[in-house]
């Protein structure tokens, strides 16, 4: 067992080990991707903060160019005005804009006045001071120890009326005050200076770190102020500068560094964005992706166990189905005999039933054969006395009732052959599929069969025949069948009747149309057994006949995809109904 077991512990830790390296590049793959979203968000927000950064500086730079050229401070230059009417007009400036401190400074350097009463400070020499003096707007930031706090400096030049400067006008803008709105959000950002030294921060354990080889560089802030930066590694993921920062509970301890010059206030931007959520996203994303292949691995390992079961078994079933095989090899045998022996039997069955309708056609005909012979012989007697007076007639030179007698002979001579035409017609088999016909012109042809013996029975037929085309889907043939059956059964019902009249009657209103033969018989005793084979309501030994004319009338209509009904009529008798699919006369056309 130990031969077996070892092969498939050793598959089974190289599947393991292939899982694992495929979730760790999973891992690897999602982290990078996170990285490069947070990035940018990150730039994002640092613009962000580096915006509203340099808004809130614009409003005093602007400030600082409008209070230069106000018009109180000519006069005072002139020194025709007060500097205390001067100071209080610059204090009520600076309490509306919320600067530190505004202060007007001599072409020497020297403060004339200010409204915070700074102390008596040289600004000549600086770059901010000499900036203004050239006609040019100067900007400076630094700790300011008569403020007690961190300030952004504007110089403005006051130009005299020739055109020289001769003051200088400085703006003193609050850092806290600036950077007080976004206070303590995310990310940590922080603005460092050219020396490196973190100016402003939403993150206050920043401020005045410095990144300094030489922390007496630091000429804008006080030397005993400056802190070394929190310790950090940097780690290059990807193109992405990743910092291990050991900073304290504010600062993350993974953050994806960013940097954004910002050369208007001569500091760079920096963020540090806490790179946790994407590198947990990537584990979510590497552990999901270790699941669903283990999962896998589960149902493979299941579906090949269960595939050998299968082989085993399906050894053993094979050879029952071959054993199968062998006994339904014989009973599909012996089958196909049965069904060649069925299909011989319905094509017998077939001819016995064409052959069965052929001879109740023929049986119907040989019972009409009386009625025929007469109504053919008083034709041809009529011919022979019309042709032996229309002899005499022109014997005697009366060619006009020649003439007459000669039509009346051809007329005859149309009717005799209607008459044959009509027999030779219905008495032929006909296998056509169903095609459009005439229904007025097949129950003409009927009654036309059936005249003679009606005339001899003195049956009344009462046909109300309209005056155009009726056309169905049918056979012609088939359909006279169908017809001279039901009107030869209602002749033979109204043997006995005192009362004898055929109502036929054509019903073409609605989707179907519909022919009723009705009779004055004695009507049908078991209407539900009408259409059955060998089923006849005549006497034994009355007429001829097996009972099969309405069964094989049923056979001919369902054919033609119609239906046939019989029932007995309130009034007496019975009448049958035959419903044909409706052509409509256009279509037809």
């Amino acid at each position: 067992m130990g031969r077996f077991l070892r092969p498939r512990l050793l598959v089974i830790a190289g599947f393991l080990a292939a899982v694992t390296a495929f979730a760790g590049g999973v891992w690897w793959y999602g982290y990078v991707a996170a990285l490069a979203q947070l990035e940018q968000r990150a730039r994002s927000d640092l613009a962000l903060a580096s915006d509203s950064l340099t808004g809130e500086l614009r409003r005093f730079r602007e400030l600082a160019v409008l209070t230069a050229d106000h018009p109180h401070l000519r006069p005072l230059m002139a020194g025709v005005m007060a500097e205390d009417d001067l100071r209080a007009v610059l204090q009520e400036v600076a309490d509306k804009t919320g600067a530190l401190d505004i202060m007007l400074v001599g072409v020497d350097g020297k403060p004339l006045l200010a409204t915070a009463d700074a102390p008596n400070i040289d600004h000549a020499g600086r770059g901010y001071f000499e900036r203004a003096m050239d006609g040019a707007l100067g900007f400076h930031h630094l700790y300011s120890e008569a403020y007690g706090r961190r300030a952004f400096v504007f110089a403005a030049p006051v130009f005299s009326r020739a055109g020289p400067v001769e003051a200088v006008l400085m703006v003193y803008a609050d850092v806290e005050g600036v950077e007080a709105s976004w206070r303590g959000a995310r990310p940590a950002v922080f603005f460092t200076d050219a020396q490196g030294i973190i100016f402003l921060s939403n993150r206050s354990e920043l401020v005045f770190r410095a990144r300094l080889t030489d922390p007496a560089s630091a000429a804008v802030v006080p030397v005993d102020r400056v802190a070394p930066f929190v310790r950090y590694t940097e780690e290059i993921v990807s193109g992405h500068e990743v910092w291990h920062v050991d900073g304290g509970r504010y600062l993350p301890r993974r953050a994806l560094h960013l940097t954004l010059d910002l050369p208007v206030v001569d500091m760079t931007g920096e963020v540090l964005v806490d790179v946790a959520p994407a590198r947990q996203l990537a584990f979510l994303q590497a552990v999901m992706t270790a699941a669903v292949c283990l999962a896998f691995g589960l149902l493979l390992f299941v579906a090949t166990q269960r595939r050998r079961t299968l082989a085993a078994l399906n050894v053993r079933l094979e050879r029952r189905v071959h054993d199968r095989t062998a006994e339904l090899s014989e009973l599909n045998a012996d089958l196909r005999r049965e069904v060649a022996e069925r299909t011989a039997a319905e094509a017998q069955l077939q001819k016995a039933q064409d052959d069965l309708v052929q001879a109740g056609k023929l049986a119907a005909l040989g019972q009409m054969s009386a009625g025929i012979s007469h109504e053919l012989n008083q034709p041809l007697t009529a011919i022979r006395s019309f042709a032996e007076n229309a002899q005499g007639f022109l014997e005697r030179g009366k060619p006009e009732v020649a003439a007459n007698n000669l039509g009346r002979i051809s007329e005859l001579a149309r009717r005799m052959g209607r008459i044959i035409r009509n027999l030779r017609a219905f008495a032929r088999q006909e296998d056509e599929p169903p095609k459009d016909v005439d229904i007025v012109a097949v129950i003409d042809a009927a009654l036309e069969i059936v005249g003679p013996r009606a005339a001899q029975d003195q049956i009344a037929i009462v046909w109300d025949r309209p005056v155009g085309p009726m056309i169905v889907r049918g056979g012609e043939v088939r359909l006279q069948q169908v017809i001279l059956n039901l009107v030869s059964n209602g002749m033979d019902a109204m043997e006995d009747s005192a009362d004898k009249v055929l109502t036929i009657g054509l019903d073409h209103a609605g989707a179907r149309t519909t022919v009723s033969v009705r009779d004055t018989g004695p009507g049908i005793a078991e209407p539900e057994k009408i259409f059955d084979p060998f089923y006849s309501t005549k006497a034994v030994g009355a007429a001829e006949g097996m009972g099969l004319g309405l069964s094989i009338s049923y056979g001919l209509v369902q054919s033609f995809g119609g239906a046939i009904r019989g029932r007995n009529h309130p009034s007496g008798g019975a009448v049958f109904m035959v419903e044909l699919d409706r052509v409509v006369q256009e279509a037809a056309a």
